[in-house]
C-alpha cells in the first residue's frame, strides 16, 4: 500500500505518530543539511508547545529553517519583518471604519497564523516587541476590549542578530522568557556546505516540499508529548540543575520555577522524538543549554565566554542520579 503524501488522514495512533516524526525529520534535513540537533531541538520546542529563538549572523539558514517547519507540518504561514518602525498594529491587526455598515470592523494582522516567522526582531523598538507578549503567553490577542483566540497550534519562531550589530534593540528579560528554546544555527560542516554551495535553490526545494502532517495531528502529537513519563529521580536531577543555578557564585541570577517547567517540558519532547519510553538523562542535558543558556544571568566575575559554556559547567557540576 502506498504511503500518502500527509499523515493527516492516518489514525493517530502511536505508530502513526512515530511515522510522523521520522518523515518530518527527514523533509527537514533534505533542506537544512548538516544541522541534526538544530532540526531536533526545533521540533522539540514545537512539540513542547513552546516558541523558538534563533540567534546568529545573517545567512546561516534562521529563515530558511521556520519556512521548512511551516511547509513540513502543513501549518499557515506568516512572516513579519521587524524594524524600527514597526507598530504593534502592524502585527495584531486593527479595526477599520466600514461606512457602508456604519460599524468598525476587525482587520486580523500577520499573527493570526498557525506559524509565526517574527525575522530579526531584535530590529523593532520594545514596543513593537511587546506586541508579541500577550499571544506568546495567553495564545490570544486583546484588541478594542475584545479577546481574540489564535490559531491553534500556534508556534512563534523569532531570529535574531547578535546584539552588538548595528540597529539592534536587546530582547529585555521578559520577552526572553517567553521563548521556550534558544538555539545558533552555526556554520556548516564542509562536507554540508559544498552541498550546499554545488546543489540547486534552497528556497525551490521548500516550494515543493509535502507535508507529512497538519494542525490536527500535530495537536495530538502535542498531546502525547505531555504524557511522557518523568520519574521522581530525573525531578530530583531537575531540581539539583535548577538549585546549581541559583547557589552558583558564577551565576548572578539562576533559573525560576518557569524555567524549570520548561526544561521539563522539552525534555519530554525530545524524548517523544528519539522514541524514548520516558524522559532520560541524556534528554534532560541535549535540551539545558538551549532552555537556561538565556535565562541564567552570569556574574560579572564569571570565567566563561559563552552561555553555552555556563551550562555546560553546570551540567558538569551535578550529579547524574
Amino acid at each position: 500500500m502506498q504511503r500518502s503524501s500527509t499523515l493527516e488522514t492516518l489514525p493517530v495512533g502511536v505508530d502513526a505518530q512515530r511515522d510522523t516524526i521520522v518523515l518530518a525529520r527527514k523533509a527537514l534535513g533534505r533542506i537544512i543539511l548538516g544541522k541534526e540537533e538544530q532540526l531536533t531541538l526545533a521540533l522539540s520546542c514545537l512539540l513542547a508547545r513552546g516558541h523558538l529563538l534563533i540567534e546568529d549572523l545573517p545567512g546561516l539558514g534562521k529563515t530558511m529553517l521556520a519556512q521548512s517547519l511551516a511547509k513540513t507540518l502543513g501549518l499557515s504561514f506568516r512572516r513579519i519583518q521587524f524594524t524600527s518602525d514597526l507598530l504593534p498594529a502592524d502585527i495584531i491587526g486593527v479595526s477599520v471604519f466600514r461606512q457602508d455598515s456604519g460599524e468598525f470592523e476587525f482587520q486580523p494582522g500577520p499573527v493570526f497564523s498557525q506559524l509565526i516567522l517574527a525575522d530579526e526582531v531584535n530590529r523593532a523598538t520594545p514596543k513593537a516587541q511587546s506586541a508579541l507578549l500577550e499571544s506568546m503567553e495567553e495564545y490570544q490577542v486583546s484588541v478594542d476590549g475584545d479577546t481574540r483566540p489564535l490559531p491553534t497550534p500556534f508556534f512563534v519562531v523569532a531570529t535574531q542578530n547578535p546584539g552588538d550589530q548595528i540597529g539592534t534593540f536587546p530582547l529585555p528579560e521578559s520577552q526572553l522568557d517567553r521563548f521556550l528554546m534558544r538555539v545558533a544555527m552555526g556554520y556548516p560542516d564542509e562536507a554540508s556546505e559544498r552541498e550546499l554551495i554545488a546543489g540547486g535553490d534552497r528556497r525551490q526545494m521548500i516550494d515543493d516540499i509535502e507535508a507529512v502532517t497538519g494542525p490536527e495531528t500535530l495537536v495530538e502529537l502535542q498531546k502525547s508529548v505531555r504524557k511522557q513519563h518523568v520519574s521522581d529521580p530525573l525531578i530530583d536531577y531537575v531540581q539539583a540543575l535548577v538549585r546549581y543555578t541559583r547557589e552558583s557564585a558564577d551565576i548572578e541570577v539562576g533559573l525560576s520555577p518557569r524555567g524549570a517547567q520548561a526544561l521539563v517540558a522539552a525534555s519530554r519532547a525530545r524524548s517523544f522524538i528519539e522514541n524514548h519510553t520516558g524522559v532520560y538523562p541524556d534528554d534532560i542535558q541535549a535540551v539545558f543549554t538551549s532552555v537556561a543558556g538565556h535565562r541564567l544571568k552570569p556574574a560579572g566575575s564569571t570565567r566563561f565566554r559563552s552561555p553555552s559554556e555556563l551550562c555546560q559547567h553546570v551540567l558538569d557540576s551535578v550529579a547524574i542520579p
